[in-house]
């Protein structure tokens, strides 16, 4: 299998830090960055949940230069769309880790 890459041919890597459960319905990772931390090139091919497990100050910055600060706050839930293309998110907290459960929706319109 051929390591996936962006447009420009850079390397992308994982979504979060693990895969805490999958079915074929959704996907969840941890998300986990020590202070300053920094989580490489990804993309995210499915529309997702992300629920702040700590609070904090983030960075999420795409391949073309934009950039877009986030502020996670405990009992907070955001949806985000697949759509924006790779990124990188930087911890800008210099001594709190943050934490962040991400569920990727990875099937739409099912019914039970």
């Amino acid at each position: 299998m051929s390591e996936k890459k962006s447009k420009s041919g850079t390397p992308l890597g994982p979504i979060g830090t693990k895969v805490l459960f999958e079915n074929q319905h959704i996907r969840v990772w941890s998300v986990e960055l020590p202070g300053k931390g920094h989580q490489p090139l990804h993309e995210h091919q499915h529309a997702y949940l992300v629920v702040p497990v700590s609070e904090g100050k983030a960075m999420m910055r795409w391949e073309d230069g934009r950039e877009r600060e986030i502020t996670d706050v405990l009992g907070n839930v955001v949806y985000r769309e697949a759509s924006g293309g790779p990124h990188e998110l930087f911890n800008l907290e210099q001594n709190s880790k943050m934490h962040s459960i991400l569920v990727e929706i990875k099937a739409v319109g099912i019914t039970g």
